[in-house]
């Protein structure tokens, strides 16, 4: 396995993943020194203006807490208090090409649990009170100082302050508190408790959230899969029942018979394998349209290969990943949908994976390879720098 180099300072990659990933808080000092944020708080307002960017300000007035959704206008902007209110927009990577260098600093976490890259600016105060997330998350300061207070586990039983329209823990006692200046970082496992306020006039920080689907949405997702794949004549059966003493009674046969229908598109390796291919690369914005004014034939990329390389960007909304099904066979899965490969198309869909870039050049490729190709363009997963 080849090492990883790590944000993480004196802690290597795996000792982090081994040791903190999912199980307690890690400051880094520093993990950042170079970083040159590509959001600044007039791009930030000016994302947040639009109609397609998920936005959110988070106000306090003493103990209350107002919240607002986007998309705000320039009067919202001008109308705010002096201090304690905070800014936030989700899905930043997807608008801001440059916003991808820093989600490439954990490419050790698998691309399907990553979710999105959250910006926030905050006022002198401003926060959004101590809570708990039930995902993973790194908190990077990118410009002014934040004060962190950390400590506790907790969950859907916790107390919390019913009367608010965001989730706060009343009578709040953190374990730890610390103040992150630009290129800090924090990690923060899910449901430990945390509380972010702004030491500062010109606080921004920048977190990286990971994806933690739901037992429910796991469950209801997959039983929707296979059961729009099923005909009425797939039915439970029960040949040679057994005579019972009370017809009333559920027998262990019965369940037993129940279980093996479940198992048996459990144990349909390539059936859960596209299935949860397809789930967790599914788009975060599936309402957003993301493919090209003008689509590609075979022919066409066949014809510009001849002319010279091609250098392929993955799109910046776009999700990737892939499942090895035998040594010579994956099947690649991009925004929702799967390809299976076979042969060299292969190092094709792995290297589609693992980088950002990547060049086409004028070798041997099949017509499979370049159908996918033409395929993910014309989807908008990838474009042509």
């Amino acid at each position: 396995m080849t090492q990883q180099p790590s944000p993480f300072g004196d802690i290597s990659v795996e000792t982090f993943l081994k040791e903190y990933w999912q199980k307690k808080p890690l400051l880094i000092r520093n993990a950042f020194p170079d970083l040159e944020p590509p959001v600044g708080p007039d791009e930030l307002a000016g994302l947040a203006c639009e109609q397609d960017v998920e936005s959110r300000l988070v106000i306090q007035n003493q103990d209350n807490w107002e919240l607002k959704h986007g998309p705000f206008g320039e009067e919202t902007f001008a109308e705010l208090p002096e201090n304690n209110w905070t800014l936030l927009v989700q899905a930043v990577d997807h608008w801001v090409p440059e916003a991808n260098e820093i989600l490439e600093q954990f490419r050790f976490i698998p691309n399907w649990r990553y979710d999105d890259l959250m910006v926030s600016f905050a006022s002198q105060g401003g926060g959004v009170g101590p809570h708990y997330d039930n995902y993973d998350v790194f908190l990077i300061q990118t410009q002014g100082k934040r004060r962190w207070e950390v400590g506790g586990f907790f969950d859907q039983n916790s107390p919390r302050r019913p009367d608010l329209p965001v989730m706060i823990i009343p009578d709040w006692e953190p374990e730890n508190t610390w103040i992150l200046e630009p290129g800090d970082m924090l990690y923060i496992p899910p449901q430990v408790g945390h509380n972010g306020v702004s030491e500062s006039d010109d606080c921004m920080t920048y977190s990286v959230g990971f994806r933690a689907p739901s037992h429910a949405e796991i469950l209801r997702s997959f039983t929707d899969f296979v059961g729009e794949k099923l005909t009425s004549e797939s039915r439970y059966t029960d040949p040679g029942m057994d005579l019972q003493d009370n017809p009333g009674q559920i027998g262990p046969e019965a369940l037993q018979q129940v279980r093996d229908i479940f198992n048996r598109y459990l144990n349909d390796e390539s059936q859960l394998a596209t299935w949860l291919g397809q789930y967790v690369t599914d788009p975060k914005y599936p309402d957003l349209d993301q493919e090209p004014e003008d689509e590609i034939s075979l022919e066409q990329i066949q014809g510009a290969l001849e002319d010279g390389d091609l250098l392929l960007t993955r799109n910046e909304g776009s999700r990737l990943s892939y499942y090895q099904l035998a040594d010579d066979k994956v099947i690649l899965f991009a925004d929702g949908t799967s390809f299976e490969c076979e042969g060299a198309t292969c190092t094709l869909a792995t290297s589609l994976c693992q980088n950002v870039n990547i060049v086409i050049n004028q070798g041997d490729w099949s017509d499979q390879a370049l159908q996918i190709l033409v395929s993910l363009f014309n989807q908008g997963s990838v474009y042509c720098e």
